[in-house]
């Protein structure tokens, strides 16, 4: 029987992942952010690290990626090591959605699953997502503005590779949300509704 699944696509510094996390603890149900890819280091037998290098990145179109040694291997070669964790990651959420409940931040799973899950975006203004990279990792304005940029970036550009769809088409998701004029707890108490209605 397939479970109920939120996925959950953010821009960085809107708490996307935070309140999937919330959720998750509140439903008493799995969440996957990260674990996805240690459970994809050791089916594929890859280092975690060596994944996490490549993680919601696309790989790049300008090299080859054998300068990697890990990618020397025969069964990697000339095999981007992003679209190894892409495909292994694909197969985890098909596996997962047929077993349990849980919350999928990120990693293309909305579109992995469509319609098989309800789809959340969350974004915020550029100007709160910085004041909130600030607090939480101590960064100047400059700083944080930076990295905000670069990440959104790389989300947008894998998302867009993988999928042929548009990161920021707000028409593929089920519920947008604008983290910045809702409390924490008030978005939670949402995408409860939402999954209670599932």
């Amino acid at each position: 029987m397939a479970g109920k699944v939120i996925t959950i696509n953010r821009m960085y510094g809107s708490n996307g992942r935070h309140l999937g996390k919330i959720l998750a603890e509140e439903l008493g149900i799995h969440y996957y952010d990260k674990e996805l890819i240690r459970i994809a280091s050791e089916k594929k037998g890859i280092p975690y690290d060596e994944l996490l290098k490549v993680d919601e990145k696309r790989a790049s179109q300008w090299r080859y990626p054998i300068n990697d040694p890990m990618l020397m291997e025969p069964q990697y070669h000339f095999y981007p090591m992003n679209d190894v964790l892409f495909q292994a990651e694909s197969e985890i959420i098909r596996s997962i959605a047929k077993q349990e409940d849980c919350v999928i931040i990120g990693r293309c799973a909305n579109h992995i699953l469509r319609d098989q899950c309800s789809s959340i975006f969350i974004h915020a203004p550029f100007d709160h997502r910085v004041k909130t990279v600030v607090n939480r990792l101590e960064r100047t304005e400059k700083s944080a503005a930076n990295m905000i940029k670069k990440i959104d970036k790389e989300r947008r550009y894998y998302y867009e590779y993988y999928t042929d769809e548009k990161w920021l088409d707000m028409g593929q998701y089920d519920l947008c949300i604008d983290s910045s004029r809702f409390t924490p707890p008030q978005i939670v108490r949402m995408l409860k509704a939402m999954y209670e209605d599932m």
